[in-house]
């Protein structure tokens, strides 16, 4: 058995909100809405609770390096996983460990006993857990519609959860600033219980037929799917230097550089700026549908690299609003491209574990840029670290682009 379809008739495919009406997509629009309200807090909290511990990037560096390091090591069982066993099961537990987690760090944090080893350790934790979450999550999707919505089912997911990550910027800088960091990440616990809560709703059984093999041979076969299609492996490749760049620069050195500043809140702002651009992107992708959007997608990304540069040389309040919004806009039109090229190409039984190569390789140098940017802006200067960074995006992005398969691949008729 492949992806099941809906339990009720399909909407008419026309309305961007015609897959709300089928309540498994609905419980997993409202489950991804709380996730990302969540993961929008505990960045923003986690990277002020190190910096009012030790004053150091370079500490606050190795915390949520190690975090992207858990990612990294769990992400391949996950993908295995959530082709095994009904993915919005795997989504209600990492619900409830994640918001177990979180409130342990929340705790050490009001009641005094947090260090950076215990920091790492339950981030070590968390990111175990939110690595386990991130096929699941991705893969279960057109399991909750019909092929005709897929489009309009990725732009509200991926604008559900941009609605939470600007309430959750937002509230999260604004928490911090008032009330300090384990307040805004005891709301984060919380959130992570309520998105458990709403994953009970979704009824998907697996996407596989049933049949077990070994997770060895599970994995070549998913990285047979993966390595069959050039543009896929090598937009991944793209984003291996582009997410490692973009986060050393806006979660390490970006608090840094707002503490001396637009203070917290004001980071906050900048970082629900980015969201309130994606959240606009995601509605402008549901209603536009080229025929090459994922070349399209792969292009816009360049805007990733002017943020960069005006942190670097214009670190102001509306400046930085201004930029960081039409990235987050850019960076939608590439997501949803992206995750529509997946589902249209990838067998629905191997999504997840094609997702978990994805993800493997767009985060397996997180932890590089996260760890190294501390230093780089040691040695070569804020600056210098930032305008460097930015080239290095632009420089990857075009040379993606010189590939055909990417240029040419295009949408699937509407069935």
């Amino acid at each position: 058995m492949t992806a099941t379809p809906p339990r009720e008739p399909a909407p008419n495919p026309v309305g961007l909100t015609a897959p709300l009406r089928l309540p498994d997509f609905r419980n997993l629009f409202v489950g991804r809405t709380f996730d990302e309200f969540a993961n929008a807090l505990a960045p923003v909290a986690l990277a002020f609770a190190v910096l009012d511990l030790t004053g150091s990037p370079i500490q606050l560096g190795l915390v949520v390096g190690a975090r992207s390091l858990a990612n990294v090591a769990f992400l391949l069982l996950a993908g295995v996983l959530a082709d095994r066993f009904p993915r919005a099961v795997i989504l209600q537990g990492t619900g409830a460990a994640a918001a177990l987690t979180q409130a342990a760090i929340a705790a050490s944090v009001l009641c005094g006993f947090a260090n950076v080893p215990l920091l790492v350790a339950l981030s070590v934790a968390n990111g175990a857990v939110a690595a386990i979450s991130l096929p699941a999550a991705a893969a279960l999707t057109p399991q909750t519609v019909p092929s005709s919505l897929l489009t309009q089912a990725n732009a509200l997911v991926r604008a559900a959860a941009n609605a939470g990550r600007i309430g959750g910027a937002a509230l999260g800088g604004l928490l911090v600033a008032v009330s300090g960091p384990g307040w805004t990440l005891g709301m984060n616990a919380a959130l992570f219980a309520l998105s458990a809560v709403a994953y009970h709703g979704v009824h998907a059984p697996a996407a596989g037929d049933g049949s077990r093999s070994s997770p060895l041979r599970e994995l070549a076969e998913g990285w047979r799917e993966f390595t069959a299609r050039r543009w896929v492996w090598l937009v991944v490749l793209q984003f291996m230097v582009v997410n490692a760049v973009v986060s050393g620069g806006l979660v390490v050195l970006g608090p840094t550089i707002a503490d001396e500043g637009i203070g917290r809140g004001g980071w906050g702002l900048v970082l629900a700026a980015q969201t309130a651009g994606a959240f606009a992107g995601g509605f402008l992708a549901a209603r536009w549908r080229p025929s090459h959007a994922l070349r399209i997608g792969v292009g816009v990304t360049l805007a990733e690299a002017v943020p960069l540069v005006f942190l670097a040389h214009l670190p102001e309040l509306v400046p930085l609003m201004a930029v960081m919004f039409l990235a987050g806009m850019a960076v939608e039109q590439f997501t949803i491209a992206w995750d529509v090229s997946l589902q249209e190409n990838i067998p629905p039984d191997r999504l997840a574990r094609v997702y978990s190569y994805d993800m493997l390789g767009s985060f397996i140098a997180l932890p590089v840029g996260e760890m190294a940017a501390g230093p780089l802006a040691a040695q070569f200067g804020r600056p210098a670290t930032l305008v460097g960074g930015a080239v290095l995006v632009a420089v990857v992005t075009l040379v993606t682009l010189t590939s055909k398969q990417v240029r040419t691949l295009e949408r699937l008729p509407e069935s």
